[in-house]
């Protein structure tokens, strides 16, 4: 036999496969009748072992490859759930900063109330003041008023007992208290208009 003839199990040793893998590559060969040796051990010829590397050299180029694609696919997918979960996590900060401002807004709004509040408040306590104010003045007028104008039987006796300078100082009086009335009944009329502009 010749040197050049090689079996099965030292095909496979050289080219780095098992030997049922390079068994289920003689079943393409060509020629279906097989050489053996002395031993009775099946042989490879050239030609054979040539067929037989070239086919599993594509095998494992194919394999090469497939597995390449697969961990390019791989890569890909990853680099996609990546950037997903990227955009997912700038999307959930955009919506935590609105949320932080809308917290904000809403404190201002809640102190803005509070405030609206108390000059309400203030603003009722002021009136209810000026009121009690007008009536107490008014009362004072009244009892001025009732000073000034004495009953028919007294008038010539008071304008005998009373100097001209105590009348002139009622008047004087009279007419601060009036004075001091109108102007409290203007600061009312101004203060009703802000109130009502206030809620208009």
């Amino acid at each position: 036999m010749s040197e050049k003839l090689k079996t099965i199990k030292e095909l496979a040793d050289e080219l780095g496969v098992s030997k049922q893998n390079l068994q289920y590559h003689v079943k393409f060969l060509p020629t279906k009748k097989r050489q053996k040796n002395e031993s009775g051990i099946v042989v490879l010829n050239i030609e054979e072992q040539m067929f037989i590397s070239g086919r599993i050299k594509k095998n494992k180029a194919k394999d090469i490859n497939d597995e390449t694609k697969k961990g390019q696919k791989n890569i890909n997918d990853e680099t996609k759930k990546r950037q997903k979960n990227n955009d997912v996590f700038a999307f959930n900060n955009h919506l935590l900063k609105e949320i932080i401002d809308l917290k904000e807004v809403n404190k201002q709004l809640l102190e803005s109330q509070k405030q609206t509040q108390n000059l309400l408040d203030q603003q009722q306590r002021l009136a209810l003041q000026d009121k009690k104010l007008l009536e107490e003045y008014k009362a004072e007028i009244n009892d001025l008023k009732a000073l000034k104008m004495p009953s028919q039987d007294t008038k010539e006796e008071q304008a005998n007992s009373q100097p001209q300078e105590e009348l002139d100082t009622l008047k004087e009086q009279i007419k601060a208290l009036n004075d001091k009335i109108k102007g409290q009944e203007e600061l009312n009329n101004q203060s009703s208009k802000k109130w009502y502009q206030f809620w208009k």
